[in-house]
């Protein structure tokens, strides 16, 4: 028998979506949902090999049931907007895997299921309802069965009509019976005032139906008796509301519902853009398909290229062209480039592509390419030249004079654009089709080095195409006006990070070591102290023992449900703190234990065994603000909002016997760079004043003085601050003030009231974005919003809150740079020994020699403050001391 399932998609996507932890994607799309919804429907056909599947939506708000109760689901929150992004996604990817889905305005997505079950059993399929929703199971029958989501929605209970009787007791048409004595709170149902299921449940075990029961009133007695009698009409209306309608004129033939299986050609490019990689990986999809990205002109496939390998007897020719060099491409393996292995690199001219061994270029015969390199007269191009510089390194080889990065501008042209592999940028400029990597060297344990020539034409491939790429890319920055952007400041940074790479930053591994033994004897402590408590032994880290301990033996109430039972999130450890004093405890144990692992331990494996120091690595080409990111480790997460956290900057150490940490770090730069581009009195006068910008905020919203601002009001003004940057929403700020989203939304009105030029800004930003399709930093960082114009609500909501904060955010980003590359240039003219080694979000770490203590104290603030001219004063508090922590 063929079968047919019907998924209830706004109860599933609304479950994954609270059950799954916030996920977005690199252009901050949130998809924690549609993952969760993913996952399931893939663990769904994969089980139950359906021969026909649709997905079920609501259509708006108004269906047909308001027509006779306008209070129906009156009490539910606006849906966040974090979720109500995600349904146009979740409908597009349907689409990509062949999914059929449907909605039809006045009607439910359970009157669409409930319908269509209906018509399924009488064609003779067999039907799986999958949904979260109890009412469903009043359309089970022997060939429909209801599986009902638990656990957030990583598990299905199924239901037949057996398993009905055995929880129940009942048939599946009482389903309806129930709710309408019970009422459902969730969709505003009101049933009958003291009846809820237990009591709802033992009437119709006598009386079979609501009719009945109210039939039979008089039998019983008391307030149960008044209840019934009082509220017949509610009763009577609430089974109608609860019953699901099944002659929905639903314009779907089965030939349209037909799952013919997910294709990868139309699957893959949509799982790419929800940058779902282990979806990817688990469906064996290729994670970069040639001809996925869309090109211009026709695509030509590189299949054959002249490459001469460069030994003894043919390094003359090279020697002879080495000024005619346009193009340089080092390959090298391993993630962390400081441990890369350098495979082999390519020198290329228009007309000829030389191939290197490494083994040769190590030779001393090969000491006229390696002076190439080094010197930094001669303008380098290729493809992640930051990359090439470290992984040459290590290995003893200099590279330098670094012009122009093909991998970097691709970014810098479009930074939400995560396909900028030499394959995909040949395929977007209708340049060639490259073989991927994987097919050349194969992939994880499968990876291997290939033989001299199959490896030098591939390189050779490579720099062929990049020849043609840096031609277009340098007509782009042109064209869009960011020369500057890319050749004054992203391009001299990139060899500014490289050195502060290869600099490292010394770790007193010994303190290291100690401080790794406090936290293991607090942790003991705090061990210790819980299983006193709780009266028992258990493993910690098990939230399902966590939770049985909680709520089943100590009884503290239940806040929300996962797959293993009991929520014990830090959300949730939060909330139950006041109620029993086991929760701090365990609480403290979470924030030791996870210092203890990720900082202790991991900092102790990325110790040089040869420096001493960790040699963090820096991207330049992930956030799409922007940003800067960290690797190997990641030093800008290292915690500061709880003293053992800040203590691990105790370890970070100058390298120089008697020399001190100095750090500065950017006073509040994106509200200034607010207050410059709203052109905001209120703000700038709080900024030109000096005045604390969250008491500033606290006066105006809540129209007091300053004396008047408590704690609290400064917390709240600080969230909407920093809120408003990020694009908060009022279900955001709810969380994070734990309030109600109405208070949040009343709380931002009054702040946009108080703020005008910030509202103006807004509103000005979204119209330019609109006209322009994209926004840009003030130094002509764009970054592009297609969906700002789309016709859904969503979609276009979340690209206009978009418009709004990267500007702000990628000027802030642009001038930390800008100070980085200031301050090198500083360090150099002042003849200074002391060394920049870190940037960590708006904070820039030094290391200095006592004697230049005095000049950097004053030049490190006053050339941060010159980064870039605003019409408020930019501000650098400096600070130093014999290790990062005192430096804070």
């Amino acid at each position: 028998m063929e079968k047919l399932i019907l998924i209830d998609g706004n109860s599933i996507i609304y479950r994954a979506f609270f059950a799954m932890p916030p996920l977005t994607n690199s252009r901050g799309l949130h998809t924690n949902a549609v993952y969760g919804f993913t996952n399931m429907l893939l663990r769904l056909i994969q089980e139950e090999k359906p021969s026909h599947i649709l997905v079920a939506f609501d259509a708006g708000k108004e269906t047909f049931r308001h027509e006779g109760y306008k209070e129906y689901k009156g009490g539910r929150e606006k849906t966040p907007h974090e979720l109500s992004e995600q349904f146009p996604l979740m409908r597009e990817l349907l689409e990509s895997f062949g999914i059929s889905w449907f909605e039809l305005a006045g009607y439910e997505a359970d009157d669409i299921i409930g319908t269509l079950s209906k018509q399924g059993e009488e064609s003779g399929l067999q039907v799986l309802v999958v949904t979260g929703d109890k009412d469903m199971l009043q359309v089970v029958s022997e060939n429909v069965k209801v599986a009902l989501t638990r656990k957030g929605i990583s598990e299905v209970e199924p239901y037949g009509p057996k398993e009905i009787e055995e929880k129940y007791g009942l048939r599946p048409e009482q389903i309806i019976d129930l709710k309408g004595l019970m009422g459902d709170a969730s969709d505003n149902i009101p049933g009958v005032p003291g009846i809820g299921e237990k009591t709802a449940l033992k009437l119709l075990h006598q009386y079979g139906s609501v009719e009945e029961v109210l039939a039979h009133s008089d039998e019983l007695k008391g307030k149960m008796k008044e209840n019934l009698v009082n509220h017949a009409e509610d009763a009577c209306m609430s089974k109608k509301l609860a019953t699901i309608f099944q002659e929905v004129p639903i314009e779907r033939s089965w030939e349209d519902m037909v799952f013919a299986g997910i294709q990868e050609d139309k699957a893959a490019p949509m799982l790419r853009k929800l940058e779902f990689k282990s979806l990817i990986e688990r469906m064996a999809f290729t994670a970069s398909p040639a001809g996925d990205a869309s090109v211009s002109g026709d695509s030509r496939v590189v299949s054959e290229v002249d490459v001469t390998i460069v030994n003894s007897s043919t390094l003359p020719e090279l020697t002879a062209l080495l000024p005619q060099i346009e193009v340089m491409y080092v390959e090298s393996y391993g993630e962390n480039p400081h441990h890369a292995i350098v495979m082999g690199m390519v020198l290329s001219t228009p007309e000829r592509h030389f191939f290197v061994p490494f083994e040769f270029l190590k030779s001393k015969e090969a000491g006229v390419i390696v002076s190439w390199l080094g010197d930094a007269s001669v303008p380098k191009r290729g493809y992640d030249l930051h990359r090439a510089d470290l992984a040459l390194h290590w290995q003893g080889v200099s590279l330098a004079g670094e012009e122009h990065d093909v991998q970097l501008a691709a970014y810098i042209l479009d930074p939400t654009d995560n396909n900028q592999t030499p394959s995909d940028l040949a395929a977007k400029y209708g340049l060639a089709y490259l073989t991927p990597d994987e097919e050349v060297y194969g992939k994880g344990a499968k990876f291997k080095v290939p033989d001299q020539e199959t490896l030098s034409k591939h390189l050779a491939r490579k720099a062929e195409v990049l020849l043609h790429i840096i031609a277009l890319q340098r007509s782009e920055l042109e064209k869009n006006e960011m020369n500057r952007l890319f050749y004054e400041l992203e391009m001299p940074l990139s060899r500014i990070l490289a050195d502060m790479e290869k600099q490292g930053i010394a770790v007193n591994r010994a303190d290291l070591t100690q401080l790794g033994k406090e936290f293991e004897s607090q942790i003991t402590k705090l061990v210790t102290r819980v299983y006193e408590i709780a009266g028992t032994e258990f493993n910690l880290n098990s939230p399902k023992q966590l939770g049985e301990i909680l709520f089943d033996k100590l009884g503290l109430p239940v806040m929300k449900k996962t797959k293993t039972g009991y929520s014990t999130d830090a959300e949730v450890l939060e909330k139950l703190a006041p109620y029993h004093e086991i929760v701090q405890y365990i609480l403290d144990y979470r924030q030791l234990a996870k210092l203890q692992s990720t900082y202790v331990e991991g900092l102790l494996k990325e110790i040089s065994p040869v420096t001493g120091k960790v040699h963090t690595y820096y991207r330049q080409t992930i956030a799409a603000t922007g940003r800067l990111s960290s690797q190997f480790p990641n030093l800008q997460n290292i915690p500061i909002r709880m003293e053992e956290g800040r203590k691990i900057r105790k370890v970070f150490v100058p390298s120089e016997e008697g020399w001190f940490i100095l750090a500065a770090d950017y006073s509040q730069i994106e509200l200034r760079v607010l207050a410059h581009i709203s052109e905001d009195e209120g703000l700038q006068e709080a900024f030109l004043h000096d005045l604390d910008i969250h008491t500033k905020t606290a006066m105006d919203v809540f129209g007091v003085s300053a004396e008047e601002v408590d704690s609290n009001m400064r917390r709240s003004a600080k969230a909407v601050n920093f809120g408003i940057v990020y694009g908060i929403s009022d279900y955001g700020l709810s969380q994070n003030l734990n309030i109600t989203r109405k208070e949040a939304s009343q709380f931002i009105e009054r702040y946009f009231q108080a703020f005008r030029g910030v509202r103006r800004y807004m509103d000005d930003i979204v119209l330019e974005a609109k006209r322009d399709g994209y926004v840009k930093t003030l130094l002509e960082r764009r970054r592009y919003l297609p969906e700002i114009n789309a016709s859904n609500f969503n979609i276009r909501s979340f690209a206009e809150r978009t418009a709004m904060n990267t500007p702000i955010q990628g000027t802030a980003a642009d001038i930390i740079k800008l100070a980085m590359v200031l301050m090198d240039e500083a360090l150099k003219n002042h003849g200074l020994k002391s060394r920049m080694l870190l940037q960590v979000h708006d904070e820039l770490v030094f290391e200095v020699p006592p004697d230049e203590m005095d000049i950097m104290s004053k030049l490190v603030p006053v050339t941060m403050g010159r980064a870039l001219p605003l019409s408020v004063p930019l501000k650098a508090e400096v600070s130093s001391g014999l290790n990062w922590y005192e430096a804070k």
